[in-house]
């Protein structure tokens, strides 16, 4: 009995501070997404925030920690929000529209934090503490693209002519290109994305 008891004492305090890490995280999240990550330190963070540099030390190593913590959980919603697209979709018409409308959304409302991602993809190049849970996220991202496209190929009678990794790196450079004009002042950015993206989804199929 003693051992269940405190086994539900330990599952409570690590549930606390996660919980605890999650709301830093969010706090953290807007000085992080504007500054990038060679310009941000925690003291930085801390400044900009309604918590101290000391609490930020206690619930995360360092930068590395807070930030890849930080992108790990937008991108997790993010996979979630487009599953919920291909749930939602009945026809391949359906799952087009709306995954080209999402993309051109999560561009315009949170791009700076896709911004970070890119970042923080970028400085895995020369910082190895990185590159492992980069590596993870982006496989996370490939097989959410390959959900997609997957899905839109059941629904169109075809098959996908290209590798999930191929997929991946087509739809996840549109997005690129398209957040760098966004960064630009462009104001078709968003338009010109959803365009592409209605007319790279049928092209990438062949017949089944």
């Amino acid at each position: 009995m003693r051992v269940l008891e405190a086994e539900k004492l330990e599952s409570r305090r690590v549930d606390k501070f996660e919980e605890r890490r999650a709301e830093l995280a969010d706090a953290a999240l807007q000085t992080l997404s504007e500054l990038g990550y060679a310009r941000t330190s925690l003291r930085e963070i801390a400044q900009n925030s309604q918590f101290s540099h000391g609490v930020l030390h206690y619930y995360f190593t360092d930068k590395v920690d807070l930030i890849t913590y930080c992108v790990r959980r937008y991108k997790a919603a993010c996979v979630t929000r487009y599953d919920q697209i291909v749930s939602a979709a009945r026809t391949a018409e359906d799952l087009r529209h709306g995954f080209a409308e999402g993309l051109a959304l999560t561009l315009r409302e949170d791009g700076t934090m896709h911004r970070l991602w890119y970042d923080l993809r970028g400085q895995s190049l020369f910082e190895p503490a990185f590159r492992e849970d980069v590596a993870e996220i982006d496989g996370s991202l490939e097989k959410m693209i390959w959900r997609i496209v997957s899905r839109y190929a059941e629904l169109s009678g075809s098959q996908c002519g290209l590798s999930p990794a191929a997929a991946y790196a087509v739809f996840d450079g549109l997005f690129q290109h398209a957040l760098l004009k966004f960064f630009s002042a462009d104001a078709s950015a968003g338009e010109e994305l959803q365009i592409a993206v209605r007319a790279l989804l049928p092209d990438i199929m062949r017949p089944a």
